[in-house]
């Protein structure tokens, strides 16, 4: 039988565990608030390039709490029309993540030529319904003069060249439509892009990243920060 200083002391212990943190209980339900308030991210490559570019930037969302579950890269045969084909199959495969994750929305990043692919759906496609936040690494949103050097055999070439068909309809009316929000990461020393100011959209967000070559931009850190403070915004 206990004391009456024993059924104190009892009654204290029992207190202070009532009270104490349960940091493991605590975590779980922020981890399922976290995952709920982001989209999923579909990566586009650029041109002669392949899902594989997306590594450095995969790892790093991978970090920041993202599942690989979370995380699609869209691979696709850079040498075809940005309207007439990519669109189209990049509109397939948003919706094919969009049934398999049940999210309403994605997040897209492009690079390079993945850009203009990735903008098509968004203006003309209907990838306003169904994109978030579009993302821009290098992309020759307004042409480069340096597809010039392959645009006589190449349709994905052409498409880049300054004044394509591709480049005037994209730059047609607003740049930025819809309530999808769009970054752009650009760089004063690209070898690729030119002009440099070719990336930079009206209505976006447009971060120069400083003297970095154009597949630089795929494993910057600073770029990789900007990108995934982007997404959580």
């Amino acid at each position: 039988m206990l004391t009456p200083r024993q059924r104190l002391l009892a009654l204290l212990i029992l207190c202070l565990a009532l009270l104490a943190p349960l940091p493991a209980q605590a975590a779980a339900p922020r981890a399922a608030e976290d995952a709920a308030a982001r989209n999923p991210v579909v990566f586009v490559h650029g041109y002669n390039a392949d899902p594989g570019v997306w590594g450095s930037l995969r790892e790093d969302l991978r970090a920041d709490g993202y599942a690989d579950s979370e995380l699609f890269s869209f691979g696709y045969d850079t040498h075809q029309s940005v309207n007439e084909v990519l669109s189209g199959r990049l509109a397939a495969y948003v919706d094919q993540v969009r049934r398999q994750t049940g999210a309403a929305r994605v997040d897209l990043v492009g690079h390079s030529f993945g850009s203009l692919v990735s903008r098509w759906y968004v203006k003309y496609g209907g990838g306003d319904a169904a994109v978030d936040h579009w993302v821009s690494l290098a992309g020759p949103n307004h042409g480069t003069s340096t597809a010039w050097a392959c645009a006589l055999w190449d349709q994905a070439c052409r498409d880049m060249t300054p004044g394509s068909y591709v480049v005037k309809n994209l730059a047609t009316g607003d740049e930025t439509p819809g309530a999808v929000r769009y970054a752009t990461f650009w760089s004063e020393c690209d070898e690729v892009v030119n002009p440099d100011g070719s990336v930079s959209l009206a209505g976006a967000l447009n971060t120069p990243v400083g003297c970095l070559e154009h597949n630089d931009l795929l494993g910057d850190d600073t770029t990789s920060a900007g990108v995934r403070a982007f997404l959580r915004g």
